[in-house]
């Protein structure tokens, strides 16, 4: 699957179309009179939420969107025909700014929400209304820049080889791509989490951060947007340190990384889960870490590879999203 969270599209909205400059003369009448009938409006051009839509893929193909042109009115004050309107799909979630100042025009959040973009020119008055018929006016035009933010409820992040994909593989029916190197996750991944009674929240697998990650290094700062939509973060650590990496070192180094890209990604509530407690070297290295961290922050240790504390960390999430609602 080819993942596209961020596009630039140019927007037209259709021009008006024309007045008509036209006289009429019945029989046995000594005087013409004006008689031309108004240009039509172009059409506008309306971004929609569509919950069917799941990256901006399709705007890597297609750049330019323009709304149809009035019709020119005509004689015996005939108005011209409305321009067709556009209307452009996009994910739930996607944000549109305008390109050249970085204003955000609309966040469409929600599945349904739409935003008229960019208005038709309206349509130029034929001589009938005023005394000499004008021209339509252009429609509007404006250079979008697209930006999507995954809606989740919880955001899963971590070094890479951490055990993101493994956690959310376990605890929901998504199936990302699972090895032992790093960067495997090359896009956010979602998954659905089923609780008990029927409710569910939704995870989001982040591409493994690195250090210099909000500068632009590895794949973090491609996606660390799409977790400032997620109500908890869980910080998921390899406290058995098979890669060589002091968890504890991990865990500032990550937390120092959403604090660089975001101060509101540091506040949001984290829930820290100690992976890969099934290989010897991870207890000692918990010990360790819960000494150095002190009771300001819970941990849940859990084993991807066994299945052992998954089950109390997902009620823990669930919880900490019914505190946030």
């Amino acid at each position: 699957m080819w993942f596209v969270d961020q596009v630039q599209i140019n927007v037209q909205g259709g021009d008006g179309g024309r007045g008509c400059s036209a006289f009429a003369q019945p029989p046995y009448t000594r005087y013409p009179y004006p008689d031309g009938g108004d240009g039509g409006d172009g059409g506008d051009v309306t971004l929609q939420a569509d919950a069917n839509v799941a990256t901006l893929l399709d705007f890597h193909f297609r750049h330019e969107f323009v709304a149809g042109r009035g019709g020119h009115g005509g004689g015996n004050k005939k108005a011209g025909k409305q321009g067709e309107d556009i209307v452009i799909r996009v994910p739930a979630g996607t944000v549109a700014r305008d390109a050249e100042s970085g204003l955000i025009l609309r966040d469409l959040a929600s599945p349904g929400e739409a935003v008229v973009i960019v208005k038709g020119g309206r349509g130029g008055l034929g001589n009938a209304t005023v005394p000499e018929a004008q021209e339509g006016q252009p429609g509007e035009f404006r250079c979008l820049r697209l930006e999507l933010k995954l809606i989740a409820d919880v955001g899963l992040i971590g070094l890479p080889n951490a055990g993101k994909s493994s956690l959310l593989a376990r605890i929901s029916t998504a199936r990302p791509k699972i090895a032992s190197y790093p960067f495997t996750t090359r896009y956010p991944v979602l998954g659905v989490v089923s609780l008990p009674g029927g409710d569910s929240f939704v995870a989001c697998d982040i591409p493994g951060l690195i250090e210099g990650a909000h500068t632009g290094k590895g794949l973090g700062f491609q996606f660390l947007r799409h977790i400032e939509r997620t109500r908890v973060v869980v910080h998921v650590i390899d406290m058995a340190a098979v890669d060589g990496c002091d968890p504890l070192s991990a865990y500032g180094q990550i937390n120092q990384e959403l604090a660089a890209y975001s101060p509101d990604l540091a506040q949001k509530p984290q829930l820290i889960a100690a992976n890969k407690m099934d290989l010897t070297e991870a207890q000692a290295n918990l010990d360790h870490f819960r000494k150095s961290l002190g009771s300001k922050q819970p941990i849940w240790p859990i084993s991807c590879a066994t299945g052992e504390g998954i089950q109390d960390l997902v009620l823990a999430a669930s919880l900490a999203i019914s505190s946030k609602q």
